[in-house]
């Protein structure tokens, strides 16, 4: 092989009159080498045998030019054979980096190893849609070993407008993180000690006057099997997701019983609900209908299984019935807001609404003062 004293001058003079590449090894550092190929074109290379299983390996340095001197060159091979000396293989780790999984790949592995077998369909749908809405978009390409908190914080940042979306994105990828660490990905999670914006808590219901326009609205409606759900919902109190993939099997109206299914509570457990004797009327009345079509209490027109989004459904019902800001969700707050307001106490209204914590019936504390204060009037009106 040959052999120069590789200096600026001495690599200009080189050439490569030959039809393959050609390596003139450095006279002063052995394993640091000036690879020209035929058409001219120069790199620095660097070539060693690793110590562990004694095969040799070459790397590529860089190219000369104004970007990268001899002197350059040499340093960064004299780094690179210090690290043989300790043991490590800079081909083997670069080639490991190259082939390490992005974060497009941990979102595949985590929702078919984690999200789609664990969580609910629903819950799937919204990771899911914050992944390609916002996560692959903007840190889909990057390694997952060499993705930095700042690069989280960006990204929170970059979704303060809407702090609830932000928030739940940002879990989402704490526990992606969380799970590249068993998965031999990274060693450490990212996501870990940046701060939450402030989230607002909803406090939207309806009054007895918006609920007799959103009665009103269902009643006039063509879909009837949508705007029994939103009716059930209404009764029960119960998660738009658990009303939809409601099955008829699930009610006992000898009972009068809504059994929920494990995997359709966001709790993950199973739930006996009492019914009231407007719901049972209401779920007897469909089973008369069309029990025998179809195992779902409302199944879809277009596909087979049940009714998947009510999207259109509720813009439409909404316009009809003038309601601002109202989403399907709010439901459940109209539930549980006229129950404490007539009287029922927290823990009851908890219970129905299948909350493990006590502190999220709390949002509707200061409605349980109205029907005291009411009882309170009494004694104040005989006084008088």
């Amino acid at each position: 092989m040959p052999s120069a004293k590789l200096t600026k001058s001495s690599i200009e003079r080189l050439a490569n009159d030959g039809p393959s590449d050609v390596i003139f090894w450095d006279e002063a550092l052995p394993g640091f080498g000036l690879r020209i190929k035929p058409n001219g074109t120069k790199s620095f290379v660097v070539q060693y045998r690793n110590r562990t299983t004694g095969r040799s390996r070459r790397k590529t340095i860089g190219r000369h030019g104004p970007l990268m001197t001899v002197h350059q060159a040499r340093e960064t091979a004299k780094s690179l054979l210090a690290e043989v000396l300790r043991g490590a293989d800079p081909v083997v780790e670069l080639r490991a980096q190259r082939k390490a999984p992005t974060i497009a790949d941990l979102a595949d592995r985590y929702l078919e190893e984690h999200a789609i077998p664990k969580k609910r369909p629903g819950s799937v749908r919204n990771d899911r849609s914050m992944l390609l809405r916002h996560v692959l978009p903007q840190i889909g390409k990057l390694k997952v070993f060499e993705v930095r908190s700042a690069d989280l914080q960006r990204l929170h940042n970059s979704l303060q407008r809407t702090p609830y979306e932000a928030n739940r994105t940002l879990a989402l990828l704490s526990k992606m993180f969380s799970l590249a660490i068993p998965w031999d990905m990274r060693m450490d999670n990212p996501a870990l000690g940046i701060e939450k914006f402030q989230e607002q808590k909803r406090q939207r219901w309806l009054s007895d006057g918006e609920l007799k326009r959103l009665l009103s609205a269902l009643q006039s409606h063509p879909n009837q099997v949508a705007a029994n759900a939103i009716r059930l919902q209404l009764l029960t109190g119960a998660r738009i997701g658990e009303v939809l993939s409601a099955r008829w099997d699930d009610f006992d109206l000898d009972r009068s019983v809504w059994i929920k299914p494990s995997h359709h509570t966001k709790q993950k457990r199973t739930e006996h609900l009492p019914l009231s004797s407007a719901s049972v009327a209401l779920i007897d009345q469909l089973a008369k209908v069309r029990r025998e079509k179809s195992d779902h209490v409302f199944p879809s027109a277009r596909v087979e299984g049940p009714i998947r989004d009510l999207k259109a459904f509720w813009r439409a019902v909404t316009k009809a019935a003038e309601l601002q800001d109202y989403r399907i969700h709010d439901n459940r707050h109209t539930h549980a807001s006229h129950l404490v307001s007539s009287g029922m106490s927290l823990a009851i209204v908890g219970r129905l609404l299948g909350h493990t914590n006590p502190s999220t019936t709390q949002r509707y504390a200061h409605l349980a003062d109205d029907p005291l204060r009411a009882a309170a009037d009494v004694m104040a009106a005989k006084i008088s």
